[in-house]
């Protein structure tokens, strides 16, 4: 059992916070020690909501103590390519109800050393932004990286008719979801 800061809770519906937005974690995909776990925000607000650049990512241990020993990268690619952590940043605008998803990807290697357990995660949308803390249980090995993937438009979303939660993961993109 996890526990989170009440404050840094995740939700994907209900209550829309007073950050205008959603984040949270979906199921992840960890096939053949490549490990994918999508991060995903929904505008649950009145105005368009503007992102451009990479999600603030900070690994926490069981105590929600910062795990140092891990490189946060920009972007996917010195882990793997095809993950849909890949990509320049472009600016993005959210209308209510339109998604935005992020990819962080790691390889769960032991060569030689300590494995890195993480189970939790501090996720900022942008720098600034509220903390949302969720629990996507990152076993990263002996890496010592994990990369961040930039915001993605959700093209497969539409603002919701009656409130309730715009769209689902597409094709090709991780299960896992990140919601603030």
């Amino acid at each position: 059992m996890r526990s989170v800061p009440t404050a840094e809770a995740p939700s994907q519906e209900g209550a829309c916070p007073p950050s205008g937005v959603h984040v949270y974690v979906d199921e992840g995909n960890a096939a053949m020690g490549l490990r994918a776990q999508g991060i995903r925000l929904r505008n649950c607000g009145t105005q368009p909501y503007r992102l451009n650049g990479y999600p603030e990512v900070q690994l926490l241990d069981a105590s929600h103590r910062a795990v140092d020993s891990v490189n946060i990268l920009r972007g996917g690619s010195a882990i793997s390519t095809g993950t849909g952590a890949d990509g320049s940043p472009q600016p993005l605008a959210l209308n209510p109800g339109e998604q935005a998803y992020s990819v962080l990807v790691w390889r769960n290697t032991v060569t030689s050393g300590e494995p890195v357990n993480a189970p939790y995660a501090r996720v900022r949308a942008q720098p600034g932004a509220p903390a949302v803390m969720v629990t996507p249980e990152f076993d990263l090995g002996t890496t010592g990286q994990l990369g961040v993937g930039p915001w993605k438009k959700d093209d497969n979303t539409r603002a919701p008719a009656t409130g309730g939660p715009a769209g689902t993961p597409g094709p090709g993109r991780p299960d896992a979801v990140l919601q603030q």
